[in-house]
């Protein structure tokens, strides 16, 4: 995970103790009975939350990443070397470039790469076998294997423990609400400070546009530290697609769903929230939406605790909508209803362990979820509300905060 803390000075660290290290205080690795399994990593910390959560620090290009004996290592080029002493959650760091010239000596090949330099520390590691994320690079792993490296693909999560939140990961994450916050926040007040003209809505002399709500959102979240690539501002029947971003005119007395889930700059973890906004008048049915779509939520929330399944947290949601008369059906090809899980894990991924659904599982104290329940009908609109919680022994913790206040006069 990435967080401020303090250095681990690994003097020469690149060897990590083995027979070819410099003198000082190395950090000694237990060499691995041949048949043991270890993990292998090479990614972008910039777009791998696995070789992030490893490594805890960013970088932008792949790297060389291994997990054996309890102990964590990770390979660097000069250019990065220097900021993972300093950064890196790692137990041992080895110098790209002082590999390279090692695998050059002990081989034909004028510029060994990835395959040759991973082959070689498993070798003095006592490594034959590895096991790697499902989104490993296939070429890479081809090589490997020519290799004589027995590599496997982990079925499922690289690693599970991710699920389960630190109280410094619920804060990030909750920093990660801050910011979407943030930006609900801007939505409402460019909501409020609209005009309506001909069933539209104006923001100044402009006219407020879902891609317009959208780049005043994308701004607050930043000065809020977050960075939101993508923000659903959807209107209408635009917003009985749940993932539909919007475009488009924004327009009066129709339900507009604002959905912001920014990262946050330093950390990389998420933040996730949802409000449902209506500017102008609500009907009676719009009202009658919105609040069975709140009172699912409550529903919901009510039965989070450890060890209560995913699909039960769900059914409360499903329950709500059905005593409103709410039904989930195909109509003309499309679905309509409650079309979606309840929730999600969040953290590192926007979208991760858990799923909050019909599927089997149950809930792990300490892991971080969304609750979501939404209803979508072309023609009334969809509404869908959002909040982040820690799953605790006997409840939660809401890791969001954000009015529930939609109808904008």
């Amino acid at each position: 995970m990435v967080f401020a803390r303090e250095a681990k000075k690994i003097n020469t660290a690149w060897l990590c103790g083995l027979a070819y290290g410099y003198p000082g205080n190395t950090v000694a690795l237990t060499i691995m009975p041949a048949k043991q399994t270890a993990r292998l990593l090479y990614a972008a910390s910039e777009a791998s939350a696995d070789a992030l959560y490893f490594m805890g620090m960013f970088v932008p290009d792949p790297v060389i990443l291994m997990e054996t004996g309890g102990k964590k290592i990770g390979v660097f080029s000069r250019l990065e070397f220097g900021r993972a002493e300093r950064e890196a959650t790692l137990d041992c760091l080895y110098a790209y470039e002082d590999l390279v010239e090692r695998a050059r000596q002990g081989s034909k090949q004028a510029r060994p790469g990835p395959a040759e330099l991973i082959k070689l520390l498993a070798g003095e590691l006592g490594v034959r076998s590895f096991r790697v994320p499902h989104d490993f690079p296939a070429g890479l792993a081809a090589k490997l294997t020519r290799a004589g490296l027995d590599i496997k693909a982990v079925d499922g999560e690289f690693f599970p423990r991710r699920e389960i939140k630190t109280g410094r990961e619920a804060e990030a994450i909750r920093e990660g609400n801050r910011a979407s916050a943030a930006g609900i926040h801007a939505a409402r007040q460019a909501l409020a400070r609209s005009t309506i003209k001909n069933g539209t809505l104006y923001l100044g002399r402009q006219r407020l546009t879902s891609e317009r709500l959208r780049t005043i959102i994308r701004i607050a979240c930043l000065e809020a530290e977050g960075l939101a690539m993508q923000v659903i501002c959807a209107g209408g029947d635009q917003a009985c697609d749940p993932h539909e971003v919007g475009s488009g005119p924004l327009r009066a007395n129709e339900l507009i769903i604002v959905d912001v889930f920014p990262r946050v700059l330093a950390t990389g973890y998420y933040g996730d929230m949802t409000r449902t906004f209506l500017k102008g008048k609500a009907s009676p049915a719009q009202k009658k939406l919105v609040a069975t779509v709140r009172q699912a939520q409550k529903a919901s929330l009510a039965k989070i605790k450890a060890g209560m399944a995913g699909k039960t947290v769900h059914g409360a949601a499903e329950r709500v909508f059905k005593q409103a008369g709410y039904q989930t059906e195909q109509v003309d090809g499309a679905w309509q209803g409650f079309i979606h899980s309840t929730g999600h894990g969040l953290g590192l991924d926007i979208h991760e362990a858990p799923r909050v659904g019909p599927a089997p599982g149950k809930l792990k104290r300490g892991t971080v979820i969304t609750v979501e329940p939404g209803l979508y009908y072309p023609g009334l609109g969809g509404c869908r509300i959002e909040d982040v919680v820690q799953v605790t022994a006997d409840g939660y913790t809401l890791l969001s905060k954000a009015p529930y206040r939609w109808e904008i006069k």
